[in-house]
């Protein structure tokens, strides 16, 4: 158990160093497929998705006025609120009995 505790937590640093640290150091350039729409002359045509005004948009923390301050916040709270769910889903999953709790093993002895 402590094994994976130590694993889970050296990966959560790792995760938010990346996310804080390295997203300082992303490019501006318009995505593959954002160029490739460019180039083919469509580019114009794309809208906004439903997540546009959220504030968590274009990976930048749209509270924040400092451009690499917002997408390393934006980064961390991405990768906490991964976690969060990640957490809630394997406490789930590790309370639920399995279908083969209830019925009798083979190997165990009849009466």
């Amino acid at each position: 158990m402590t094994r994976t505790r130590t694993f889970v937590l050296i990966g959560t640093v790792l995760a938010l160093l990346i996310a804080g640290v390295g997203s300082w150091y992303a490019s501006s350039a318009p995505d593959g497929l954002e160029a490739t729409a460019e180039e083919q002359g469509f580019g114009s045509t794309a809208r906004d998705s439903a997540a546009a005004d959220s504030p968590l948009a274009d990976y930048t923390a749209s509270w924040i006025g400092d451009d690499r301050l917002s997408g390393g916040l934006a980064g961390v709270i991405g990768v906490l609120l991964v976690l969060a769910l990640t957490s809630v889903l394997v406490l789930l999953v590790r309370r639920r009995p399995a279908a083969d709790d209830a019925a009798p093993r083979a190997d165990a002895p009849r009466r």
